[in-house]
């Protein structure tokens, strides 16, 4: 019981998603990010429940009533204040940002910056792999194009040379014709995506494209995974400073 409670206060002092408007109401006024982390530290340490409640979102509100807030924070006082103190001093600005759907399903990123909303850079390299998401991003409107150049450009090397378990390397020695013809060219996935694969992949790329909106990316070192459909994972590397898709 006590580790459920545990985990319910951490769920409000982080309040799941913190708003960015001033609040209406209370002694508590805000202007941006930062002003709003130290509003919200300020309330729990003071333990002004309420006034820290209203600066939740209308999400994190729905996913917590305001009693099961302040039993939360009443039952673990001490790691409410800690987590509060935290959160803060944060160690670097929050980034403001906005992501806007366009009317093809792609998705434009837009950052606040200067007191300006600016757009960010995936809107000028379309192919973009600075992150998982901008990846899987760009392999989605290659394939979409049907772009297989551009494809090959999110294989990582191994698969792209046919040294997978799969098609393994060839012997040492062997002839240069034969090491070549292990190698993934754009012919040779259009073929096999535009053969006998279509349907297969064309499946998995409605069910991926479905779930990037919402889908959360998990980072680990030079790997990620996102979950997809039922059961389905796209498994990231990051080779070279920028993200490649290893598997769906």
């Amino acid at each position: 019981m006590k580790r459920s409670l545990s985990r319910s206060a951490r769920l409000a002092v982080l309040g799941l998603c913190l708003a960015l408007p001033a609040c209406g109401g209370g002694a508590i006024v805000q202007q941006g990010p930062s002003d709003t982390l130290r509003a919200y530290a300020q309330a729990l340490e003071q333990g002004r429940v309420d006034d820290a409640y209203r600066l939740l979102s209308d999400e994190a509100k729905r996913s917590m009533s305001l009693e099961a807030f302040r039993r939360a924070v009443t039952e673990n006082p001490k790691e409410v204040v800690e987590i509060a103190r935290a959160i803060g001093r944060p160690t670097a600005d929050p980034i403001v940002s906005a992501t806007v759907t366009m009317p093809n399903g792609d998705e434009l990123l837009l950052i606040y910056e200067g007191g300006r909303w600016r757009i960010d850079a995936a809107a000028v390299d379309l192919y973009g792999q600075a992150t998982p998401r901008q990846a899987l991003m760009g392999f989605l409107r290659a394939f979409e194009r049907r772009r297989y150049d551009m494809v090959l450009r999110y294989v990582p090397d191994a698969e792209k040379e046919g040294l997978t378990a799969v098609d393994p390397a060839p012997a040492e020695g062997a002839p240069k014709a034969e090491a070549d013809s292990a190698k993934l060219t754009p012919e040779k996935l259009k073929a096999a995506w535009e053969g006998p694969q279509k349907e297969q992949i064309t499946r998995i790329v409605v069910a991926v494209k479905a779930a990037l909106p919402t889908a959360t990316i998990e980072e680990t070192g030079d790997s990620a995974a996102m979950s997809y459909g039922a059961g389905g994972t796209v498994a990231f590397v990051r080779e070279h400073g920028v993200w490649k898709i290893k598997d769906f």
